[in-house]
C-alpha cells in the first residue's frame, strides 16, 4: 500500500526524474525554475540539518560515465575482467534457479504433442548474458547436485535431462526450505533418470500388458457396454503396483484408494486381484446380488491382501456411487479411523491414495475442501499420494481455454504448497520413479504429494460416444499412436532386456487366462487374516431401531457430572460458561429439569468412560452454535493463542475411550463425507456431523445422496439414519416455521428417519447411546 501512494505522489515515483531536472536547474539559476518550485527549493535550504551550499549532481554523474568509457590498463584491466565473469557467474545461478522453477513448461509431457511448445524466454541462456563462448568457460554450479564446477554447456544438459524432459517438477512454491531442498537434491542427483534391472523393467511391461489387454479383451467381448476404459493412460497400473510393492518396506500395512469410474475395473482386476470371471458375470447380469439394490460395476469396491517382498500389503478400493471425487474425503475418513485404531501417532501404517481425473481434479471444489483438510488437527492423516490420470480431455472438453483458468490441472494442490511431479504416460519408467519419490516424500513429510500422469484417452467418454466429434485432430493423433506397451516392449527388446517372441507370448498368456475367468498369476492372498481387520459380522442382521438398555443410574449420573464440572487450578471461566456448569450441577442433584446440552454431555461422558469413542464435528462445535454445549472451555487469562483450552470429556478417567470435538472447516461436503468415511471404519465409535443450520446440510447434499442415503439400503428404504434438530429449531419464528418444520418432519417420515425435537432431552440422552450400543453397523448423525 504504501508503495502504491509513493507512486502516486506528485514528489514519487515516474515524477521523481523531472524533480531532479528541476533542482538542478535551481542550483545553477534559481529564477530559471517556476516561483512555486523555487520557493519549495528555498525552504529545503533553510531546513535544519541542509547543508550549506548544494551543488549540481549532474556534471558530476557524467564526469564518472566519460572515466568508465576510458580504456583502463593493468589492474583496473583486470578488475573489468573479473567483474565481467562474476557477472556470467551470476546468470549461470539465475539460470539453473530459472529451470527449477520453470523446467517443466518445456518437459516433454504430452505424448500426442498436440500443441507447439511455449518459447520460455527465461530458460534461454541469452537472457542471463551468457552465450556460445561461454559454453566451454567452467562454473561454479552452486547448490545444484554434482561436481562443484563444470562448463555450461554440461550444466544446461544436467538442467535439461532433469528438468525438461520426460519428468516435470513443480516445486519451488514450497516455502519450508527442507522440503523443497528434499525434493531438488532427489531429481537433481538422478537427473530424473529411472535406473531399474532387467527383472524390474520384465515386471513393467507385464503391468502394462495386462492393462492393455483385458481393456481390449473386454472391447471385444461385451462391445458397446459402458467400461469407461484406462487405454492411453496404462502407466497406471504399473504405478500402483510399484506402489504396492515398495511401501510396505517403510512399514505401510494398507493403502485406501479412492477414485472415480475411470480406469476402475483395470484396478480391480490387475491391482486388487479380483477374478475375472467375477467381472464377466457381472457384465452378463449373472452376478449374485446381496442387497435389494445395487449398482453399476464401475463404482463396485474392492479389498483384498497382496503379497509382496516385505510382507502383505492390504489394499480398499473405496466404493463410489460416482460424482466423480466425492469419495476423496470418505477415504481420508477411513484412513483416519485406521490408523487410531491402531494407534499410529506417526501416520505410516495406513496410507491414502486418491485417483484424480484431470478437470474434476480442480473443478470439484471437494478437493480444494480436503486438501484444506489435511493438515489440521482433527482430519490429518500423514499426507495423501494423489494421481491424476490425465488424459487431456474434460468430459468431451479439450480446450483448455474452457476447462480451467490455470496453467495446469493440478495447481489447485498448490494451496497446501504440495510437491507436484508432472510426467509422459508413455514412458512407464519415469512413472514408477516418480511414483518412488512420491511414496518418499509422504513418508519423510507427513504431507501430500501429487503425480500428474499426463496421457490420453482412446475411446470416448465411454465405449458408446464417438470423440471424433469434438476432437477430431486429437483422435487423428491418437489413431496413429502405437500404445504405450508397444512403445515399451520395443525398448526393451533395443535393449536386450527380452526378445520380441517374448514380449507378444505375454499378450497371449494373459488372454488365454482371460478366457478360463482367470488371472495369469494369482495376485492376492486367500484365507488371510490381518491382525487389525474388523469384523462386522455383530452389526448384521438387525433392524436399526432393536430394543437396548441406555439408562444410567442416579450415582453415575452424579459421578459423571463431577468429573465434567470439575476445573483445572486457576482456570477461569467465562461468566456464561460458569452458570452453565452450575446449572448442570444442579441438574445432577436432580434440583433442574435436564436440557440439551447436559443431556449430550452425559451421553458422551458415559459412552467415552465405558470404552466407546466419540468424534464430533462441525463448525462452532466446541461452543456449540447455540451457545449450549461448551464441551471446550477456555481460560479468561490465557496468555497464548495455543494454550489456555480445557475439554473435561478428555478428563474422566485414566482408561477412557478418546472424546474429539472439533471446530471444522467451512466446507460441509468434504467434512460431512470425511466423517461418514470415517464412521465406516470404526463402528464401535458415535461419530457425529452437526450442521448448524438446513442451508449447511444443503452444502452437504452430495455426500447425503451418494453416500448416506443410497449407501446401506433394504427394501428400498434408509436405514437409520438420525437428525437432531437443534437448540432453537422449535418451528417458531420467520427462519422455521411451522410449516417448513412440518414438512421436514414428513419427509424423515417418509424415508424412517428418526427426529430429535430441541425439547426432548431425554430421548437425546438415550438416542446418542444407543448409537453405539446397539448390535446395528452405526449410521451417521446429523
Amino acid at each position: 500500500m504504501m508503495q502504491s501512494m509513493y507512486s502516486h505522489s506528485y514528489l514519487f515515483g515516474g515524477n521523481a526524474p523531472f524533480i531532479e531536472e528541476l533542482y538542478e536547474q535551481y542550483l545553477v539559476d534559481a529564477n530559471s525554475v517556476p516561483n512555486e518550485w523555487r520557493d519549495y527549493f528555498d525552504k529545503l535550504a533553510q531546513a535544519p540539518g541542509a547543508a550549506e551550499r548544494d551543488v549540481p549532481h549532474l556534471p558530476i554523474q557524467e564526469s564518472f560515465i566519460q572515466l568508465a568509457k576510458k580504456p583502463v590498463i593493468g589492474q583496473r584491466g583486470a578488475a573489468a575482467t573479473d567483474w565481467e565473469a562474476m557477472q556470467k557467474q551470476v546468470g549461470v545461478l539465475k539460470l539453473i534457479s530459472a529451470y527449477r522453477v520453470l523446467g517443466a513448461r518445456q518437459a516433454n509431457l504430452d505424448p500426442l504433442r498436440r500443441m507447439d511448445q511455449a518459447i520460455v524466454r527465461e530458460l534461454d541462456p541469452a537472457t542471463h548474458g551468457l552465450n556460445d563462448a561461454d559454453m566451454a568457460v567452467q562454473f561454479n554450479v552452486g547448490s545444484l547436485a554434482g561436481p562443484q564446477k563444470l562448463p555450461l554447456s554440461d550444466i544446461i544438459a544436467r538442467l535439461k535431462q532433469t528438468y525438461c524432459g520426460n519428468i516435470g517438477v513443480e516445486f519451488m512454491h514450497i516455502t519450508q526450505s527442507d522440503e523443497k531442498h528434499w525434493v531438488q537434491k532427489r531429481f537433481e542427483e538422478a537427473l530424473s533418470t529411472p535406473r531399474y534391472d532387467a527383472a524390474k523393467k520384465q515386471r513393467i511391461l507385464k503391468q502394462i500388458t495386462a492393462a492393455e489387454t483385458l481393456e481390449r479383451y473386454l472391447h471385444t467381448k461385451y462391445v458397446g457396454q459402458k467400461r469407461f476404459s484406462l487405454e492411453g493412460g496404462e502407466s497406471a497400473i504399473a504405478a500402483l503396483d510399484h506402489l504396492i510393492q515398495n511401501a510396505t518396506e517403510q512399514g505401510v500395512q494398507e493403502l485406501i484408494i479412492g477414485m472415480a469410474h475411470r480406469g476402475r475395473l483395470n484396478v480391480l482386476v490387475n491391482t486388487l486381484g479380483k477374478q475375472p470371471r467375477d467381472l464377466f458375470a457381472e457384465f452378463e447380469g449373472k452376478a449374485a446380488q446381496q442387497m435389494a439394490s445395487g449398482d453399476v460395476k464401475y463404482h463396485m469396491g474392492f479389498s483384498s491382501d497382496i503379497p509382496t517382498a516385505s510382507g502383505p500389503m492390504h489394499v480398499s478400493l473405496a466404493f463410489n456411487p460416482s460424482h466423480l471425487e466425492i469419495v476423496n474425503p470418505v477415504v481420508e475418513g477411513s484412513v483416519r479411523a485406521r490408523q487410531e485404531r491402531r494407534k499410529d501417532t506417526e501416520r505410516k501404517t495406513a496410507v491414502p491414495v486418491l485417483i484424480h481425473g484431470d478437470s474434476a481434479f480442480g473443478g470439484l471444489g471437494v478437493n480444494q475442501g480436503t486438501f484444506n483438510l489435511s493438515q489440521t488437527r482433527g482430519y490429518g492423516t500423514g499426507g495423501t499420494i494423489h494421481i491424476v490420470i490425465n488424459n487431456q480431455v474434460g468430459f468431451t472438453t479439450s480446450d483448455t481455454r474452457d476447462i480451467r483458468s490455470t496453467m495446469y490441472c493440478t495447481d489447485v494442490a498448490k494451496m497446501i504448497e504440495a510437491p507436484i511431479l508432472h510426467v509422459n504416460g508413455d514412458d512407464p519408467e519415469a512413472v514408477c520413479f516418480v511414483m518412488q519419490a512420491a511414496l518418499d516424500y509422504r513418508m519423510t513429510f507427513k504431507k501430500d504429494v501429487v503425480i500428474d500422469l499426463v496421457c490420453y484417452r482412446k475411446l470416448g467418454h465411454n465405449e458408446g460416444d464417438d470423440p471424433f466429434l469434438t476432437q477430431p485432430m486429437m483422435y487423428k493423433k491418437i489413431a496413429k499412436h502405437q500404445g504405450v506397451r508397444a512403445m515399451y516392449a520395443e525398448r526393451l527388446v533395443q535393449e536386450g532386456v527380452l526378445k520380441a517372441e517374448e514380449a507378444d507370448a505375454q499378450i497371449q498368456a494373459y488372454r488365454d487366462a482371460l478366457d478360463k475367468g482367470e488371472h495369469v498369476e494369482q495376485t492376492a492372498l486367500t484365507n488371510y487374516r490381518r491382525e487389525h481387520a474388523l469384523d462386522f459380522s455383530q452389526y448384521l442382521g438387525t433392524h436399526w431401531a432393536h430394543p437396548t438398555d441406555t439408562s444410567l443410574p442416579q450415582a453415575d449420573i452424579q459421578r459423571l457430572t463431577d468429573k465434567f464440572t470439575t476445573l483445572p487450578e486457576g482456570f477461569k471461566l467465562h461468566p456464561t460458561v460458569q452458570k452453565v456448569l452450575a446449572a448442570r450441577k444442579a441438574m445432577a442433584a436432580g434440583e433442574q429439569n435436564v436440557d440439551w446440552g447436559m443431556a449430550e454431555t452425559l451421553a458422551y461422558a458415559s459412552l467415552v468412560t465405558n470404552g466407546f469413542g466419540v468424534r464430533l464435528s462441525g463448525e462452532d462445535s466446541g461452543r456449540g452454535t447455540f451457545s449450549h454445549r461448551h464441551s471446550v472451555l477456555h481460560d479468561q487469562n490465557r496468555e497464548s493463542w495455543d494454550q489456555g483450552s480445557y475439554v473435561p470429556l478428555r478428563n474422566m478417567s485414566d482408561n477412557q475411550a478418546d472424546f474429539l470435538v472439533i471446530d471444522s472447516i467451512l466446507n460441509e461436503e468434504a467434512v460431512l463425507a470425511y466423517e461418514y468415511g470415517y464412521a465406516c471404519s470404526a463402528p464401535d465409535q458415535l461419530v457425529i456431523w452437526e450442521a448448524q443450520f438446513g442451508d449447511f446440510a444443503n452444502g452437504a447434499q452430495v455426500a447425503i445422496d451418494q453416500f448416506i442415503s443410497s449407501g446401506e439400503t433394504k427394501w428400498g428404504r434408509l436405514c437409520g439414519l438420525t437428525t437432531i434438530l437443534p437448540h432453537g429449531y422449535d418451528g417458531q419464528g420467520p427462519e422455521h416455521s411451522s410449516a417448513r418444520l412440518e414438512r421436514w418432519l414428513q419427509l424423515c417420515a417418509e424415508h424412517n428417519m428418526q427426529v430429535v425435537m430441541p425439547s426432548e432431552a431425554g430421548q437425546m440422552f438415550h438416542m446418542l447411546r444407543r448409537q453405539v450400543l446397539r448390535p446395528y453397523r452405526k449410521p451417521l448423525v446429523i
